[in-house]
């Protein structure tokens, strides 16, 4: 058993015991974004892929794509890594500004960090690949795609992106940037697609082809040249964090039908676009 598979099975089993805290979309949305994109590799990603993933995986994307959310208390200097804290209420992005850590460390946010295993991957199959855990880079790549297209991971530096606004969902305590990760996709899962996660992604993929279908190729292409371009993703997520996640919402908001209604057209966006996008990133990485 190679030693990196002998780690995902210490960290499944830690998830027993340690409170699995959640960044990002939650588990059904990374899934989502990964069984998005895996059918949409190109033979010679689908086969880097393949090769990168350890044996447990089955060769499916998905069952690995929320890996790094569960290694941050192992890899406690990913933790900044997942988001991008922008000036309160200016609702722009600026790599030069905005991609720091608390400390202020240049190109420590989710942006730089696609940035850096984007450019890890590429060198697969040279002499410079024995340098990068390559799997890990794989893992991390597929779930800051993820990261970077849920709104509030580029949101308010004030709020930690929602996470210190207390709101009800429906009848529940939470907080906003917890809505956005898992509330509204598991309220849709409930209320549209039989609480099965297959159907939501069935249902996104669907309209990939058909309702979205005009719009897959400006989503994959960079005007500033090959995907991924986490600029364009940053910038978009902050505009809808504005327009939709933080508009209409105070501290202890309650947030039922009007709210998720108007809001979920927005997640099944991000999520579909994110799935196209890693597709096109890791076609591009390995093409």
């Amino acid at each position: 058993m190679k030693l990196f598979e002998i780690q995902i099975l210490v960290f499944v089993a830690l998830l027993f015991v340690c409170p699995l805290f959640v960044h990002g979309w939650g588990v059904d949305g990374h899934l989502t974004v990964c069984r998005i994109a895996q059918p949409r590799l190109s033979e010679a990603a689908a086969n880097a892929v393949k090769d990168l993933l350890p044996a447990s995986a089955d060769d499916d994307l998905g069952s690995l794509c929320s890996w790094a959310d569960r290694v941050k208390f192992h890899y406690p200097w990913s933790s900044p890594l997942h988001y991008i804290d922008t000036p309160d209420n200016l609702c722009t992005y600026l790599y030069s500004r905005d991609c720091k850590d608390e400390n202020g460390t240049k190109d420590r946010c989710v942006a730089g960090a696609i940035n850096n295993y984007t450019s890890q991957l590429l060198s697969y199959g040279k002499d410079a690949a024995s340098q990068y855990n390559l799997t890990e880079a794989l893992l991390f790549l597929a779930h800051f795609v993820g990261d970077i297209h849920q709104p509030l991971h580029v949101g308010f530096t004030s709020d930690k992106g929602g996470n210190t606004i207390d709101v009800h969902w429906y009848t529940r305590k939470t907080v906003l940037h917890h809505v956005w990760d898992d509330n509204i996709i598991e309220t849709a899962e409930q209320r549209y697609d039989n609480s099965d996660v297959d159907e939501l992604i069935d249902a996104l993929q669907k309209n990939i082809t058909a309702e979205w279908a005009d719009k897959v190729k400006t989503w994959e292409t960079c005007s500033s040249g090959k995907p991924p371009c986490p600029n364009v993703y940053a910038s978009e997520s902050i505009k809808a964090a504005c327009n939709w996640a933080y508009k209409g919402v105070s501290e202890n908001s309650v947030l039922e039908d009007d709210y998720f209604l108007t809001r979920l057209p927005i997640v099944n966006l991000r999520l579909a676009q994110g799935g196209v996008r890693l597709a096109a990133a890791l076609n591009s990485i390995f093409g």
